[in-house]
């Protein structure tokens, strides 16, 4: 590459983990980077949703733990209790210490970024409205990375003070009396997991027969018995008709008539793509019926230069796919070697308490696909570090191919749950077998030795 006419130039709008990955991975390629975002760097993953939700759960899990300290011979002289008003300006100092730590990455290593909003006036050019004006940017090749935002129903219009949306929960200065979670999704089972353990009354009005319908029923089901454990409230097969504010309470009416009354409710009813007054249409981008850009396995839409990463695709929303995504698209873009996006060896956690991680295929694609499996599980209260913890929710369940023993997929349910998928994630992505994981050492005792003897239990099998 030669002179700056000669320099590819991408523009990527939006500066969530689809477009600044993508922006950090064309800069290496050699390519001119101008990144467009309208609210801080890393996006809402960064400022409003992952990252500080997360954080919140942090603090939900300590105290967790310490209400548990009796067990292991520790005597806590006064019931811990959080200070919320604290807990939330933690979170949100911490967000946005993360987003100028991307953003100094990002610009350090070359990147333009623009403050303002932008759509595409056509595949080569991208028109960016920032606070000096309007700027208008040619584009060799430009990615979509817009994220998406909380769903609000007509009959349920968040206020920020008592009705509220996952992004505006941090402004809370106090711990609600009693939450209504509306949605049972992951994230309205994050949640209301989080408050639970911060201390508040918690209901659970969920339109499905259980918590997490999309997930391993074995873990859904253990989750909503540990919620109900703990007293929280789960209203299973309850849909949402309206939500209203009464003076400091909030009534949620159901569709059957009757009502919940609390001091606050979390409306969790999913997300809606960031998909409006960026010129799809008019560039003849193709969406799906949710507004969700239609891509390839290597993030291209239907026209050609222009792709899209993240939350905006509706493929699979986790920041780590969004990642994915937009590496992808710069790799294809810009002439590097390119593995397409494989959602079969897709890693998730789920930070409820116990957290739920999964990795590969699972039991409904299993069925679904009518696969040939073996399959083994063991609870994890047979672990002695388990034991030794006081950890008496969890278990470990692996799937294999019948006959050759290949790692097709697991779940595992406990604390750190996400740390400890790593270990299967690996084996899956790399075809290994379960004599592979079987033969690896673990240490003794940890948590991960369920891994082993899972793995061991399916080498009788094959």
């Amino acid at each position: 590459m030669g002179d700056n006419r000669l320099m590819t130039h991408v523009v990527i709008i939006g500066g969530g983990p689809g477009g600044y990955e993508a922006a950090l991975v064309a800069r290496r390629l050699g390519a001119e980077v101008t990144l467009v975002e309208r609210d801080g760097m890393g996006g809402s993953t960064v400022l409003t949703d992952c990252v500080p939700s997360k954080t919140l759960i942090a603090t939900s899990d300590l105290l967790h733990e310490v209400s548990r300290s009796a067990e292991l011979g520790v005597e806590v002289p006064k019931a811990p209790r959080a200070d919320l008003a604290s807990v939330n300006d933690r979170v949100l100092r911490l967000a946005q210490v993360q987003s100028d730590d991307i953003a100094e990455r990002v610009v350090s290593a070359g990147v333009t970024v623009l403050r303002g909003t932008a759509r595409i006036a056509d595949p080569r050019l991208v028109v960016a409205s920032t606070p000096d004006g309007e700027v208008r940017l040619a584009a060799d090749g430009i990615l979509i990375a817009t994220g998406a935002h909380p769903r609000v129903s007509a009959d349920a219009q968040p206020d920020g003070e008592r009705i509220l949306t996952w992004e505006q929960v941090y402004a809370l200065r106090e711990l609600p009396e009693h939450m209504i979670v509306v949605g049972s999704g992951v994230t309205g089972a994050e949640f209301a997991s989080a408050y639970n353990g911060l201390g508040a009354e918690v209901t659970l009005v969920s339109s499905r027969d259980r918590v997490l319908p999309g997930e391993d029923p074995d873990a859904a089901n253990l989750i909503e018995d540990v919620f109900t454990r703990r007293g929280m409230n789960v209203l299973g097969k309850s849909r949402m008709a309206s939500t209203r504010r009464e003076g400091d309470q909030v009534v949620v009416t159901l569709t059957d008539g009757s009502t919940v009354t609390g001091s606050h409710c979390l409306l969790a009813l999913g997300s809606i793509p960031n998909t409006g007054d960026l010129g799809l249409e008019e560039v003849g981008i193709d969406t799906d019926d949710g507004g969700f850009i239609t891509v390839d396995k290597v993030s291209r839409t239907n026209i050609p230069g222009v792709y899209a990463a993240g939350d905006c695709t509706g493929v699979f929303m986790l920041a780590s796919v969004a990642a994915q995504q937009g590496r992808i698209a710069m790799a294809h873009l810009l002439g590097d070697a390119v593995h397409p996006l494989d959602l079969r060896k897709v890693s998730s956690n789920i930070f409820t308490s116990p957290e739920i991680a999964a990795v590969g295929i699972g039991q409904r694609q299993i069925d679904e696909q009518g696969l040939l499996v073996d399959t083994a599980m063991l609870q994890i209260t047979a672990n002695p570090r388990a034991k030794m913890q006081g950890v008496h929710d969890g278990f470990v369940k692996l799937y294999a191919r019948q006959g050759i023993g290949t790692l097709i997929g697991g779940v595992v349910v406990g604390p750190r749950a996400s740390e400890l998928i790593h270990t299967i994630s690996v084996a899956v992505s790399a075809s290994l077998t379960v004599d592979h994981v079987a033969d690896a050492f673990s240490v003794y005792p940890s948590m991960s030795g369920t891994v082993s003897e899972v793995a061991r239990r399916l080498h009788r099998q094959v």
